[in-house]
């Protein structure tokens, strides 16, 4: 391969990493109490791509935050949470942060 052409990939590579979503919401079903919460937010904090973590019992939501330039994949995720008994009915990943998705979580109870 070509300097030139190794060059432009390892850019490309870069510049997908650096657009990871910061937000991953995920839709998990499950989720009945407070040991639940935390123990779902220990396992997902021990991953060192983890900035925050925020879940929400009401709206059966499991939100990760990652630091910048890092990502955890989805089936990572997903296999985390399903190894613990829940399921993921869906992932999204998204720019907004954590502090916005708990706004919209506390605007949801009322």
């Amino acid at each position: 391969m070509k300097p030139l052409n190794l060059m432009a990939v390892a850019i490309a590579l870069c510049a997908m990493t650096v657009a990871n979503a910061a937000t991953i919401e995920m839709d998990v079903n499950g989720l009945v109490c407070a040991f639940c919460a935390q123990g779902i937010e220990k396992k997902l904090r021990a991953y060192p791509a983890t900035s925050d973590v925020v879940v929400s019992l009401e709206e059966h939501l499991v939100a990760v935050s990652t630091k910048d330039g890092q990502d955890i994949a989805d089936d990572e995720l997903r296999r985390a949470l399903t190894d613990a008994g829940y399921t993921v009915n869906g992932i999204r990943r998204a720019d907004e942060p954590l502090d916005a998705v708990r706004k919209r979580l506390g605007e949801a109870k009322h």
